[in-house]
């Protein structure tokens, strides 16, 4: 099992930045990626970002890239989504979820993921 808890959520305003952090505990060695989703009322859950844990090899949905970073701390215990140029389609809430070694190779569909946060709400103001 793999636990994982979201932080760093809150209001800002266009134009601003935050980052998110994603805390895993438990069974984190058999971890084959960790990605990053988001969710908005009404909405699917759709892919954000993703990181191959072997390697750190990392992907991002169209509408992010060159705005979103995700990264891992050294020591692969916590798992970083830095947004900066915020824009008030951004606002959601934002879930970190892990996948198992061996689950497959996808990283962009939630049925990807074995183990996900409880998530942590962004808003972005116009």
């Amino acid at each position: 099992q793999v636990q994982l808890a979201e932080s760093g959520g809150g209001l800002v305003q266009a134009g601003g930045s935050l980052r998110l952090s994603c805390t895993t505990s438990g069974r984190t060695s058999t971890t084959h990626a960790m990605g990053w989703f988001r969710q908005a009322p009404g909405k699917e859950r759709d892919f954000v970002a993703a990181m191959r844990w072997n390697g750190g090899r990392t992907t991002y949905a169209d509408s992010v890239k060159g705005r979103f970073t995700i990264s891992r701390n050294d020591a692969a215990t916590t798992v970083y989504l830095q947004m900066n140029s915020l824009k008030p389609e951004d606002t959601a809430v934002y879930y970190c979820a892990a996948q198992r070694l061996g689950a497959g190779t996808g990283v962009f569909d939630p049925g990807d993921y074995d183990y996900w946060g409880q998530g942590t709400q962004v808003t972005v103001s116009s």
